[in-house]
Parts: structure tokens; C-alpha cells; sequence
């Protein structure tokens, strides 16, 4: 009888260990998911990096600092054509008015005060609104150093990213998207990234411009010679004028 029983009990272990198997293949299937879970990402990798990392239109600050000294109290030509460049930009890219912002307790704060001055004057014959113009004091972090006079106008700007996430591993794995050889998530941001910061009108990504006026003058040139039968391209008298060596022709 003990024999019957040994013999009777070993099949049943041997059905037990798959389904053992099973759980650990799932808990580790688990234990895989969590990186994803951290990052927020819940598509590890769309099809399309412009959907992976689209470049957002949104509003930011132009700001230009000037370092003022304890005993200055004036703007020298450096920073006055800083100045000047910082109105004009204003007038073609601002959403909003110039904020000036005064340090308040430092040791160049008096000196500070009296540089705005000149700020306002370069500014208003830049052709800024006075009215568009306000002066804010701030309180730097150390009140014991110099701290900076700050220029700032909002406007918009193009951003992408954040870059470096990387919430798939790129070597082999039985996710789908490496089976399939699809992009992996991090690829294409780098690109977005540079192109929202190179562009100069952060408008442009939105729709494109309106057509300007055709030069009336070139368009007269170009009807006559072609009412004559006269060739329309542009004739070069010299093309080789400026060339150093003669390879190539």
C-alpha cells in the first residue's frame, strides 16, 4: 500500500510545476511594466515623431540682463545698443508691454535706479509706447552682491520635448514595437527640439504666410523680352568672375 501511494502522489507535483512556471512568467511580465508606468508614457513608441514629440506654441519671455556697477549709474554704449536691439525686437515679436525690473536692497540698487532712466529714453526713442513701459523692483537671492537690471517682454515661442526618455530598452525583448523594428521613442526628438528653437516666427509652424506683392519692375522686364522672343532668364555677363581655379569648367 505505501508503494501505491508514492507512486500515486509524484504525477500530481508534476501538474503543479507549469502552472508554477505560469505565475512567475506573469509576475515578471509585471515587473517589466513599471518603467513605463513611471514615466507617464502609456504608447512607448507612435508610429510618427511628430505625434512622439510635437513642438507646442506657447508663451515665454525675452529677457536681456545689464550689469550695473555701485557707481556708474549710467548705461554704457554696449548696453545702450542692447537697449535699442531689445526695442526693436519688441516692436516685431512682443505680445505684451516692457518690464523693467529694478534690483531693491543691494549694493547697486541706487546706481540701478538711476540707469533706468536711461532705459526709459532709449526705449521711447525706440518708438515704445510710454504707456507700454513699467518699472517692478526685486529682491535678489543674496542682497549682499550686485544684482542685475532686467529687460523682459513676453512672447511666443516654439518648444519640444523633454528629450532622453527612453522608457523601452533598445536591445533585444519581446516587446512588439522591437519585433516589428519600429522607432523607438527617443528618436526624431533632437530634431523637433532644434527646429522649435531655430525658427524665427514661431507662427509659421501654425499656417503658412500670406503671399507678398511680385515685384512690379522684374515682371515688366520679364513680358517684354518675352513679347520680343527673347529668352526670360536672367543673363550673367561674367559667371566665372570670382572663381580662384578653373576646376569644374
Amino acid at each position: 500500500m505505501t508503494s501505491i501511494s508514492i507512486h500515486a502522489l509524484r504525477p500530481r507535483r508534476a501538474r503543479r510545476a507549469p502552472g508554477f512556471v505560469l505565475l512567475l512568467a506573469a509576475a515578471a511580465m509585471l515587473g517589466g511594466c513599471q518603467h513605463t508606468q513611471t514615466t507617464g508614457i502609456t504608447d512607448p513608441a507612435p508610429p510618427d515623431y511628430r505625434n512622439r514629440h510635437p513642438i507646442a506654441i506657447r508663451e515665454g519671455d525675452r529677457v536681456v540682463e545689464l550689469f550695473i556697477g555701485r557707481s556708474r549709474g549710467s548705461l554704457s554704449p554696449a548696453q545702450s545698443a542692447d537697449v535699442t536691439s531689445f526695442a526693436q525686437a519688441w516692436r516685431r515679436e512682443s505680445t505684451g508691454g516692457i518690464i523693467i525690473q529694478v534690483p531693491e536692497g543691494t549694493v547697486n540698487a541706487y546706481a540701478a535706479h538711476e540707469a533706468v532712466r536711461d532705459v526709459e529714453s532709449l526705449l521711447v526713442a525706440a518708438a515704445v509706447p510710454p504707456a507700454a513701459i513699467s518699472v517692478q523692483p526685486y529682491q535678489p537671492q543674496d542682497a549682499r552682491t550686485m544684482a542685475n537690471l532686467k529687460l523682459r517682454y513676453p512672447k511666443m515661442v516654439a518648444s519640444a520635448g523633454p528629450c532622453g526618455l527612453w522608457p523601452v530598452d533598445l536591445g533585444p525583448s519581446q516587446n512588439r514595437k522591437y519585433n516589428e523594428n519600429g522607432q523607438y521613442w527617443n528618436f526624431g526628438c533632437a530634431y523637433q527640439r532644434n527646429l522649435a528653437a531655430m525658427v524665427e516666427n514661431p507662427a509659421d509652424l501654425v499656417q503658412p504666410r500670406g503671399d507678398q506683392p511680385s515685384s512690379a519692375n522684374r515682371r515688366s522686364v520679364v513680358l517684354d523680352k518675352y513679347r520680343k522672343g527673347e529668352s526670360t532668364a536672367t543673363q550673367y555677363p561674367d559667371p566665372n568672375k570670382g572663381k580662384i581655379t578653373e576646376i569644374g569648367q
